[in-house]
C-alpha cells in the first residue's frame, strides 16, 4: 500500500480497521474518525489537515520539555550506533543504564540508592508491588500483605496497577478486578470531602483516614500505602500541604511502607523536581516515568530505599523479576539528555518562579464562571470542575458526558483540554510561555462558555 498517498480519510479508515486505542469507545471513534497527528514542535502538534493544536496536556503529562528537541533525537541516534540493545540479565550491564541510575539517585532523597528500570508506569507499579511482598516475606512477616490505595487513584492498566487504581470503570474492563489484597480510602479531595474546613485542618483529617484503615485491618496485616503525590487522572486532586507529612508519620508509626507513584508528578510537574520535595516527605519506594524522557521514548524507573534493597540483596537470592527492555540503552540515553536539558536550561526552576504563579492566577479567574464549582492546582497541574449547581456542588450525571463535550469544544478551537469526568484538566509543557498560556486560557473559556450555552446556563 502507498501510505504516503493516503489522505486523512484514508488514514482514519485504516486506523478504524486495525488500531485499537487505549481508553476509547471504538464504536464512537469509527463514526467520528481519529485525529491524525503528524508533527510536534514546542507546545504545538499539527494534524493531517494542517490544523495546529496547543497541547495543554503535555501529551499525557509527559512531554515536559516540549516536542521536537533535536538533542534528544541525536542522543538516541548516537546510542543506537554504539549499542542499539543490551539485555540486563546474565550479569550484564551497560553504561547508559548505570549512568542514569547514578544520576537519578543523586537527585532523590537520601537513602533511595537503587533503581530498577521498566518501560511504563504500569510496569514500575507492578515492580513496586513485587518488592513490597518480597520484602515482608524476607523479613519474616508474610502476613503483611494488604496494600492501601485511594479512591480516584490512577496507577496504570496492568492487572495489579489497575487494581490499585480507584477509577472504577477500569475494574469492568475484564480480568476480575480488583485483585485481592487491596484496601481503599478516600482521597484528599477537599471540594467533596472537606469544603467547610481550612486546608491545613482538612489535610490532617484526610491523612488520618489512612490511620483509621490501618487500625481496621490491623497494622500487622498492612504492607504499604500506595499513592500519587497529587492525582492527575482523578481530576487534578491536589492535597493540602499538611497531608503528606501526616501520612508519613502514620506509616512510620505502624511500620507501613510508603510508596510514591511519581510517574506524573516527577520532573517538575508540581513546581519542584519531585512531588515528594514539594510536599515534604520521603518514600520507601518511588516510581518514575513520563517526564523521565519527556515522552520521547518509553522508560520508567522504580527507585528503592536502602531499607528494602539491603534485605533484597542480603537475603533474597535471585531477584526473579524483569523485562526484556529493562534499562534499554536508547531509552536511558534519551533520559540522560532530557535531564541535562532540564538542568542546564533551569526549566523546572524557571517554571516554578515564572509560570506556576501565572498559571494559578489564570485558573482562579474561572471561579465565577457559571459552570465551575471548584478551581484547584499544584505547579503546572490544574483542574476546573464543572458542576450542575454551584451552591450545592451537584454534578451532572456521568451519562450526560459534559466534560467530553467541553473537551471537544476546546479541540475545535485548537486546544487539547482533558476531561477527567467533569473536571477539565490542564498540564501544559514546562516550556510553555505566558503568551501561550494566555491562548490556552482564552480557548478554555470559549469552550466552557460554549458548554454553558449548550446547557442553557448562558
Amino acid at each position: 500500500m502507498a501510505f504516503k498517498e493516503l489522505d486523512t480519510a484514508g488514514w482514519q479508515a485504516l486506523d478504524s480497521a486495525h488500531y485499537l486505542h487505549p481508553f476509547t469507545d471504538h464504536a464512537n471513534l469509527a463514526k467520528t474518525g481519529s485525529r491524525v497527528a503528524v508533527r510536534g514542535e514546542g507546545v504545538y502538534v499539527w494534524d493531517n489537515n494542517g490544523d495546529r493544536i496547543i497541547d495543554g496536556l503535555s501529551g499525557l503529562g509527559c512531554v515536559n520539555i516540549g516536542y521536537g528537541r533535536p538533542e534528544l533525537a541525536k542522543a538516541v541516534y548516537d546510542q543506537m550506533l554504539d549499542l542499539s540493545y543490551c539485555q540486563s540479565f546474565f550479569n550484564t550491564t551497560h553504561r547508559s543504564a548505570v549512568e542514569l541510575a547514578d544520576t537519578l539517585t543523586s537527585m532523590l532523597p537520601e537513602g533511595l540508592n537503587h533503581v530498577f528500570f521498566q518501560s511504563s508506569g504500569s510496569e514500575a507499579n507492578e515492580t513496586a508491588v513485587r518488592l513490597i511482598r518480597k520484602y515482608w516475606d524476607l523479613v519474616g512477616r508474610p502476613e503483611k500483605r494488604v496494600i492501601i490505595a485511594r479512591e480516584l487513584a490512577y496507577h496504570g492498566s496492568t492487572h495489579m496497577a489497575a487494581s490499585l487504581s480507584g477509577i472504577t470503570p477500569m475494574h469492568y474492563a475484564g480480568g476480575d478486578l480488583p485483585l485481592p489484597g487491596i484496601a481503599r480510602i478516600n482521597t484528599p479531595y477537599q471540594y467533596r470531602h472537606g469544603a467547610n474546613m481550612t486546608a491545613d485542618d482538612f489535610g490532617v483529617v484526610a491523612a488520618r483516614w489512612l490511620e483509621d484503615k490501618i487500625l481496621e485491618i490491623g497494622p500487622e496485616n498492612v504492607a504499604a500505602f500506595f499513592a500519587e503525590p497529587a492525582q492527575s487522572a482523578g481530576g487534578a486532586i491536589c492535597p493540602p500541604m499538611t497531608y503528606w507529612p501526616e501520612v508519613q508519620r502514620i506509616c512510620r508509626k505502624y511500620d507501613v511502607l510508603l510508596v510514591a507513584d511519581e510517574v506524573v508528578c516527577g520532573f517538575g510537574r508540581t513546581g519542584d523536581w519531585f512531588g515528594c520535595y514539594h510536599y515534604g516527605f520521603v518514600p520507601d519506594i518511588m516510581q518514575l516515568g513520563k517526564g523521565l524522557t519527556s515522552g520521547y521514548l518509553p522508560l520508567s524507573a522504580c527507585v528503592i530505599s536502602d531499607r528494602i534493597t539491603d534485605v533484597l540483596i542480603g537475603l533474597g537470592g535471585e531477584w526473579a523479576h524483569g523485562y526484556t527492555y529493562s534499562g534499554h540503552p536508547a531509552c536511558c540515553a534519551v533520559a540522560l539528555e532530557n535531564i541535562r536539558i532540564l538542568r542546564e536550561e533551569k526549566i523546572v526552576e524557571n517554571a516554578k518562579a515564572e509560570l506556576v504563579p501565572y498559571f494559578k492566577a489564570k485558573l482562579e479567574t474561572f471561579v465565577d464562571h457559571p459552570l465551575i464549582g471548584d478551581v484547584r492546582s499544584v505547579g503546572l497541574m490544574g483542574g476546573l470542575e464543572i458542576v450542575k449547581d454551584k451552591k450545592t456542588g451537584e454534578s451532572y450525571l456521568y451519562e450526560e458526558h459534559i466534560g467530553p463535550y467541553c473537551s471537544a469544544e476546546a479541540m475545535k478551537r485548537g486546544l487539547a483540554f482533558r476531561a477527567n469526568g467533569d473536571t477539565m484538566s490542564l498540564m501544559p509543557p514546562l516550556v510553555i510561555t505566558k503568551d501561550q498560556l494566555d491562548t490556552v486560557f482564552d480557548i478554555a473559556r470559549e469552550a466552557l462558555d460554549a458548554t454553558a450555552k449548550h446547557l442553557g446556563k448562558m
